[in-house]
C-alpha cells in the first residue's frame, strides 16, 4: 500500500509539473461517486441525497445542535397527533417559475405514504392524513403521537401536477432550492438562483487522477474522500488550499444476522476486539477524525458519551471464536465499493483480522452493485458511512425488527423484541447501550472532513457532516 501511494504521489508530480490551469465559467466539483436518484423520495446515498439538498427545499432544516429549525415553513403543535405548517412567502418559487403551495408539500408526502419501494416510505406511515387548509398553510395528522415527527419532514417539496404526471425526477429534477438542475450528461451542472454562478459536479472515481485535476486546473475543488497522504501532498501546493474540519459521518462494519456463524454474539464480539480502531484513524484516516460509539456523536443531543469501546485484543478474539466452537481460522467475506480509499481500509482490516485468527476474503464491486447487494442482504460483512444523519429516529430506521429494506434500512435484519421497546419508548441511551452490547453492527469512526480548493475561490464553508452547502456561497476572485 505504501508503494502504491508513493506511485501515486510520483505520478502527479510528473503530470503536474507540466500543468497549466485551464479557464472555465464552471465551477468544477469532482467527487468520489456520482449520485444515483436525484428525486428525494429514493435517495438514499449520499452524493444524491447531498445534490438534492441544493436542488429542493424542505419543510424544516437543524440548527447546530441538531434541533428542527424552519426552511420551508414554520410550525405549530395543535395537539399530540396534529400538527399546523405555515408556508414562509420567501423563496416558494420552483426553478420552472410555478409557485409552491400547500397543495405540493400535501402532495409529496402524500406520494411517500402511497409509494411502496421508496426506502423513505416507512418514516412517515405514522401519517393518517394531510389536510390542505389553503395556499400556505396545511396539517398534518398522526395515528399515533410522535415527538419526533417534525424532525422527519426533510424530504424535498415536489411540484404537485409533476407527481400527477409521473414526471421523472430522478434523472430530472425539478424543486425549489438554492441550485437549479441544467443537465446531467456525465457531470451534473447546476446553476445558483442568486447570481446564475454554474457549477459541474463530475465523478473522478481514482483519488490520484482527482487530485491531478486539481493540481493542473482542470476542476476546482475536492472535498473528502482522500487518503491523508494525499492530502499533505495537496498542502504543499502554493497553489492550493486545504479546509479541515471535525467530522460527524459515522463508518460502520455490519454484519448479516441470519448468518449463521455471525448470528452468534461471540463471534461478532471477537470480530469487534480484531480491529484497532485507532492504529486506522492515526495511519489511514484524515485529521479530525476519531472513535465511534453510535451513529450520533457524543455531542449530539440524543448522543451517548458513556460507551465504552471495543479494545484491540486479537487473543481475546481467539478465545471467543474458541469458546464459540469455531475452527480457526474463520472464513468470512467483506463487501466494500471498488473506490481506492475503502479498498484500502479494507485491506488493513483483512491484515488486523488475521492476527486474531480471522481470514477476511475482501470483495470490491462497483457501487451500484454493492449498494444493491447491501440492500438486498447479499453479504457477511460490509463497510458503510451513514452521512448527514440529525436524529435519533436513525436507530429505528437501522435496527427496528419492523424496519428491515424495503421498509427501513436494517439491512442486516436484526430482530431484538428488548431494542424494539426502547426504540418505541425514545429511550436512547438505552438503545444506543443495548445496540452496543448486542453488535448487530461495529462502530468504528467519525471521519473528519477537508476540503480542498484552488486559490481565486473564496468563502467556502466546510460543515461536519459533509454537505456541499458550502456551494451556496462559494465565490471566484476575479483578477
Amino acid at each position: 500500500m505504501k508503494k502504491f501511494l508513493a506511485l501515486s504521489l510520483l505520478i502527479i508530480f510528473m503530470l503536474a509539473s507540466c500543468a497549466r490551469p485551464t479557464s472555465h465559467s464552471d465551477i468544477r466539483f469532482a467527487i468520489a461517486q456520482a449520485p444515483i436518484n436525484l428525486d428525494p423520495r429514493y435517495a438514499t446515498d449520499a452524493s444524491s441525497e447531498r445534490i438534492n439538498r441544493l436542488i429542493y427545499r424542505q419543510l424544516i432544516d437543524f440548527d447546530e445542535a441538531s434541533k428542527p429549525k424552519p426552511d420551508l415553513a414554520e410550525w405549530q403543535k395543535i395537539g399530540p397527533t396534529q400538527y399546523r405548517f405555515f408556508l414562509k412567502q420567501e423563496g416558494r418559487v420552483f426553478h420552472d417559475g410555478s409557485s409552491v403551495s400547500a397543495e405540493d408539500v400535501a402532495a409529496t408526502y402524500g406520494s411517500l405514504l402511497a409509494l411502496k419501494d421508496s426506502p423513505h416510505a416507512a418514516e412517515f406511515a405514522n401519517i393518517r392524513q394531510v389536510k390542505v387548509l389553503d395556499a400556505n398553510t396545511l396539517d398534518f395528522y398522526l395515528k399515533q403521537p410522535d415527538e419526533d415527527f417534525v424532525s422527519r419532514l426533510i424530504v424535498g417539496i415536489l411540484p404537485a401536477r409533476l407527481i400527477v404526471s409521473g414526471y421523472d425526477f430522478s434523472h430530472r429534477p425539478l424543486g425549489s432550492g438554492s441550485f437549479k438542475f441544467l443537465s446531467w450528461n456525465g457531470a451534473v451542472r447546476l446553476e445558483r438562483i442568486s447570481d446564475h454562478q454554474l457549477f459541474s459536479i463530475e465523478e473522478v472515481k481514482d483519488p490520484t487522477v482527482r487530485v491531478l485535476k486539481l493540481i493542473r486546473g482542470e476542476v476546482d475543488l475536492l472535498q473528502g474522500d482522500l487518503p491523508p497522504e494525499l492530502v499533505n501532498y495537496i498542502k504543499s501546493k502554493p497553489e492550493l488550499a486545504v479546509l479541515e474540519n471535525k467530522g460527524s459521518n459515522f463508518s460502520y462494519l455490519g454484519f448479516n444476522m441470519q448468518d449463521e456463524i455471525l448470528k452468534n454474539m461471540l463471534v461478532r464480539q471477537a470480530v469487534a476486539h480484531a480491529i484497532d480502531r485507532q492504529a486506522i484513524i492515526e495511519k489511514a484516516l484524515v485529521a479530525g477524525s476519531r472513535q465511534a460509539g453510535a451513529i450520533l456523536p457524543p455531542e449530539h443531543w440524543a448522543g451517548n458519551a458513556n460507551l465504552i469501546a471495543y479494545d484491540y485484543n486479537p487473543k481475546l478474539s481467539r478465545e471467543l471464536l474458541a469458546q464459540a466452537g469455531v475452527k480457526l481460522p474463520l472464513k468470512l467475506v467483506y463487501k466494500t465499493s471498488t473506490d481506492a480509499q475503502r479498498v484500502r481500509l479494507a485491506t488493513i482490516l483483512q491484515a488486523q483480522m488475521r492476527e486474531a485468527g480471522i481470514e477476511l476474503e475482501i470483495h470490491s464491486l462497483d457501487w451500484g452493485t454493492f449498494f444493491d447487494d447491501i440492500k438486498h442482504g447479499k453479504f457477511q460483512l460490509y463497510g458503510l458511512t451513514w452521512v448527514g444523519i440529525k436524529t435519533p429516529e436513525i436507530y429505528r430506521l437501522a435496527f427496528h425488527s419492523q424496519s428491515t429494506p424495503p421498509n427501513g434500512a436494517n439491512r442486516g435484519r436484526y430482530a431484538d423484541a428488548e431494542l424494539d421497546q426502547m426504540i418505541d419508548g425514545r429511550d436512547w441511551p438505552a438503545a444506543t447501550t443495548r445496540i452496543h452490547q448486542q453488535l448487530p453492527y461495529i462502530p468504528l469512526w467519525y471521519e473528519g472532513q477537508f476540503a480542498a480548493i484552488r486559490h481565486g475561490l473564496l468563502n467556502y464553508e466546510l460543515k461536519p457532516d459533509g454537505n456541499w452547502d458550502g456551494l451556496a456561497t462559494i465565490s471566484k476572485h476575479e483578477n
